[in-house]
Order: structure tokens, then C-alpha cells, then sequence
């Protein structure tokens, strides 16, 4: 059998209409660890590993001295892909056939795929249990005839699927193309990354022909550029979500702007070549040896950098100097509020973010204000008036919308009447009239984050602030039904710049030219200062 055989019609495929499942694993591998642990297996293993997949294998995922049958089983359970290695030994492990008698099940009741690979044996043989399956299951009736049938249906029904024989090809381009067809059967239903994204999908289609419209015979560094709040991170995300698997590796770097204020560009040098290469550097001292071991470690291999945030040409420089830094068909993708940044360092094809369209901007707001794509019916004006206003802003419109949820009528105008009130910068306006909002202790939370807590896990801000009577864990949640923070899948707090920038102005404002006489400090110069000179009043 070749490759050609492991067409993904070959395969059962998830369905809207099966339950949800937990899944703790891309793959679970099933082998027999004494023909193929140290070869076949290990390089598989590695591959994947490389490619960021997450995989199951039972010698490091199982805890010393558990018992190993549960924790296999469930695992199988909590794994999209299978691929079960035959060997000439593998039926001869009664562990083995447990594990495929569960893939079996689990293939019947949540559609589990499954991908056979051949090693050292002849599919025919291991369908038909001829050879040293046969000697094995002669064995096997001798100590348990009570699973033997089920042990045998299910090497016959795996043994069928279409798969890879590694007779007549080399180890390593049968793992390159499993790993291929794995990357393609995971991004078959690539979830979007955030939640009722509206106007996304005519933008994403224009920056996958920017990204791959072309053959990629060279390093192409790509630029998306808008104002603040427009969603371009957002729109980098779901790029860097539908292409990354087609690269040899890949790096998301957040908040550039930020960390690079905070002295850092060092450290996000390190996580640049620890994602890709999957491994710490910790022999960077700074920042151009960062850059001669980024040129020399990247230069032969095709990987996708998405660089979010820029606002300095340094941080190019230290990030992605050149083209010959990187092999054929890289991408770079940089998101910045800066054009001319963009055109100064080479950049020659830059994705203009647009603001949303009226119809956009509208189901944009209706979502967050109604918690469904259209206005209430005795809203309706009021809400077109406030979409408006936010002139096709994605992160005005998810404010205000948050700020309005669940308010009376009369509630709604006094808002936009407050809204007219203001002069001057419009986005500021709206995310301070969501500020003035909150409760008093809400605010100070807010502002918590805004200065200190931006980038640290939620469990552990929840035991810094508990203390102080800030009931966090209500607070935080109510932060996020506002859209003023969210928490990533990894309980990380986030705010959008925009947001953090209107909190300590809000700070900020609070003592223009005394330090000493502010809530609090969120620079460090502004911490040292203070401290030298004894102001704090």
C-alpha cells in the first residue's frame, strides 16, 4: 500500500451531529516498545513534536508506577488520531491488542480516525493474522480465550484501513508525508480563534492570496497595518491558525510594543527560537548575538513568524532583519499602526485593516448588546445611531455593545447623550464612558491590570487581590462580559492595548507632573524616580 491510499476519504471524519468530546491529544500512538521504541516510533515522535503536535506516547505521558491500563484507555478516549504501528511483534503484546480492541470502540462511537503504518510486515499478513500474528494469537488462546475474537476483529478491521507500508520507501519520507496527511486531517475544521468574529472571512480570503496567492520560491514578509482597534491582531491570529501546519515551524509573538518598552527584546529573541526550534536558548546575552544565532538557526528552514505589535524598527531588526535569515517560502507577518515603519524596513506588501462595513459594524454590536446578530426591535434605531458613532470600529463596537447588554432604553440614550458630550479623540470617549461604568472597586481592578497584571495568570492575581477585598473572581468575570479584559485558553489576563493605554492615562491624569501623588506607577523610571527622590505623598 502507498501513499497515495491515505486519502482523508479513507478515514471516518467528526460530524456535527456526534456529541462533543474532550480532546487532550492530537494523536495517541499504539506500538509494541520493543520492536519500534527506539526507531521508527522515536522519529515519528519527534516529527511530531517538531511540527507542534500534541502527542501520546505511553512512556513519557504515563506517571511512574501508575497502573498503565486505565490511563492508556483513557487517553485513547481524549485523542482525535490514532496511527498503530504493526510489527512483526505486536500481537504478540496483550497490551497492544487492548489498546486497538479501544481504538475499535472509540472509531464506533465518536468517530475516532485511525492511520495504519506497516513496519517490517506484510499488510496482507496482518489482515489475514498470518505469520507471527497467527504464532501470537495461537499463544494468546492458551491464556485468555475469552478476548482473543474481539483481539482478532480488531487487528483485521484496523489492518483494512488504508495506510503506509514502509517496505519499500525510506523512514524518513514515509514520516514526512504522515505528517502531511496529520496536519491535514487537524486543520480539516480549524476552529476560528475568537467568538463571533463578523466581517472576517472576506478579509482573511484577501490575506491568504497576499500569503500564498504567489509560488513561494522566496521569503515574503507580509504587513498588516490600521489604526488601533481595528482588529489587526485579530486578523493575524486567523491566518496564523489556518497556515501554520504547512511550515516546518512556527512562532507567535505577542505584544512587541510592550515588551520592547519594558527592555525585553532579548527575551523575545529567546521565545522566538525556542518555538521554532523547540528548544531554550539561554546563551543569548543580548541582542545581536541574539541576531547572528536567529540568521544562522533559521536560514535552511520555511517557517511562519507572525511579529504583532511593532512599532520600532529595532524590533525588526532584532526579530527578522533580512530575507536571507530564513529559508525558502517563509512568511513573516508583521502587524503595526506604522506604515512607514513597514516600507522602511523592505516590506512591500501590506494588508490595509478596513473598518467594518454599516451591515458589519451592526451584527458586530448586536452580539455583544443582544447576545444575537440583530437588534431588538425597539432598539434598533438607538443601536445604528451608536454603530455610528464607533465609525466601523471593531473594539468601540464590542465595548459599547458589552457596556449596553441588559440596559433600559432610557439607559441607552443617557449614554450616547454623554457620548456627544465629549469632544476630541472618539475611541478614547467611548472606552472611558465603559470605565465610568464600573463600580469603584471594578476600577481599581481595572486599573490593576491596566498597570501590573496584563500578561499574568488569573488564579494568581485572584490571590494577590483577594486580600484587598476586590471579591476577584466576580470582578474579573464581570471585566470580561464587558470586553474590557479577556483570558486565554491558558487563564492568562489580556486587555487590548487601547484599553491599557486609557487606563494609565487615566492614572496619569491624576497627577500630571507629581509622581508621588498618583494611585499608582506603572513604569519603571516612573517606580525609580519616585523612590530616589523620597515624593510619595
Amino acid at each position: 500500500m502507498g501513499t497515495e491510499n491515505a486519502s482523508s476519504s479513507c478515514f471516518p471524519s467528526s460530524s456535527t451531529s456526534m456529541p462533543r468530546w474532550t480532546y487532550e491529544y492530537d494523536v495517541f500512538l499504539s506500538f509494541r516498545g520493543f520492536d519500534t521504541r527506539k526507531k521508527f516510533t522515536s522519529h515519528l515522535y519527534e516529527a511530531l513534536k517538531r511540527n507542534g503536535i500534541t502527542t501520546f506516547r505511553d512512556d513519557e505521558n504515563l506517571d511512574r508506577g501508575a497502573f498503565i491500563k486505565p490511563q492508556l484507555l483513557k487517553a485513547i478516549e481524549e485523542s482525535k488520531i490514532v496511527v498503530v504501528i504493526f510489527s512483526r511483534d505486536y500481537a504478540s503484546s496483550s497490551w497492544c491488542l487492548t489498546e486497538l480492541a479501544k481504538i475499535i470502540e472509540c472509531m464506533n462511537k465518536k468517530k475516532l480516525t485511525v492511520l495504519p503504518v506497516f513496519y517490517d510486515v506484510d499488510p496482507s499478513d496482518v489482515r489475514k493474522l498470518r505469520g507471527t500474528f497467527e504464532d501470537a494469537f495461537a499463544k494468546h488462546l492458551i491464556d485468555n480465550t475469552e478476548n482473543v475474537q474481539t483481539w482478532k476483529d480488531a487487528v483485521s478491521d484496523v489492518a483494512g484501513i488504508s495506510g503506509w507500508d514502509l517496505w519499500d520507501e525510506f523512514e524518513s519520507t514515509v514520516i514526512k508525508k504522515i505528517i502531511q496527511w496529520i496536519n491535514y486531517e487537524l486543520d480539516r475544521e480549524v476552529p476560528s480563534v475568537f467568538e463571533h468574529l463578523v466581517g472576517m472571512e472576506s478579509r482573511v480570503e484577501e490575506m491568504l492570496d497576499l500569503c500564498l496567492g504567489e509560488r513561494l520560491d522566496c521569503v515574503r514578509f507580509i504587513g498588516i497595518c490600521g489604526i488601533g482597534g481595528i482588529g489587526k491582531t485579530t486578523l493575524a491570529r486567523e491566518i496564523y491558525n489556518k497556515i501554520f501546519r504547512v511550515f516546518e515551524a512556527s512562532s507567535f509573538i505577542d505584544n512587541i510594543r510592550e515588551e520592547s518598552e519594558n527592555q525585553l527584546l532579548v527575551s523575545l529573541q529567546k521565545q522566538l527560537l525556542s518555538k521554532i526550534l523547540m528548544s531554550t536558548q539561554k546563551n543569548i546575552s543580548n541582542v545581536y548575538e541574539g541576531i547572528n544565532v536567529l540568521r544562522k538557526r533559521l536560514r535552511n528552514k520555511k517557517v511562519l513568524i507572525v511579529l504583532d505589535d511593532v512599532n520600532e524598527e529595532e524590533q525588526l531588526k532584532a526579530l527578522a532583519g533580512k530575507d536571507e535569515w530564513f529559508g525558502v517560502g517563509s512568511i513573516i507577518i508583521v502587524t503595526s499602526r506604522d506604515r512607514h515603519l513597514l516600507r522602511r524596513h523592505g516590506v512591500k506588501h501590506i494588508y490595509e485593516a478596513k473598518e467594518l462595513n454599516d451591515d458589519e459594524a451592526l451584527k458586530l454590536f448586536s452580539w455583544k448588546a443582544f447576545k444575537k446578530p440583530h437588534p431588538e426591535e425597539n432598539y434598533v434605531d438607538l443601536s445604528k445611531r451608536f454603530v455610528k458613532y464607533a465609525d466601523g470600529l471593531p473594539l468601540a463596537l464590542e465595548v459599547l455593545g458589552s457596556l449596553l447588554f441588559g440596559k433600559r432604553i432610557d439607559e441607552w440614550k443617557n449614554a450616547l447623550e454623554k457620548l456627544k458630550e465629549e469632544i476630541g479623540n472618539k475611541i478614547f470617549n467611548i472606552l472611558k464612558i465603559s470605565f465610568d461604568g464600573l463600580t469603584k472597586m471594578q476600577q481599581e481592578l481595572f486599573l490593576d491590570i491596566a498597570c501590573f497584571f496584563k500578561g499574568e495568570y488569573k488564579d494568581g492575581i485572584i490571590d494577590i487581590v483577594q486580600s484587598f477585598g476586590f471579591y476577584p473572581a466576580y470582578n474579573i468575570g464581570f471585566l470580561v462580559d464587558k470586553s474590557l479584559i479577556t483570558i486565554d485558553e491558558y487563564g492568562t489576563l489580556w486587555m487590548h492595548d487601547l484599553l491599557q493605554e486609557m487606563g494609565q492615562d487615566i492614572v496619569h491624569r491624576e497627577s500630571l507632573k507629581e509622581l508621588g501623588r498618583r494611585s499608582w506607577l506603572c513604569r519603571y523610571e516612573d517606580v525609580l524616580h519616585v523612590l530616589k527622590n523620597n515624593i510619595v505623598s
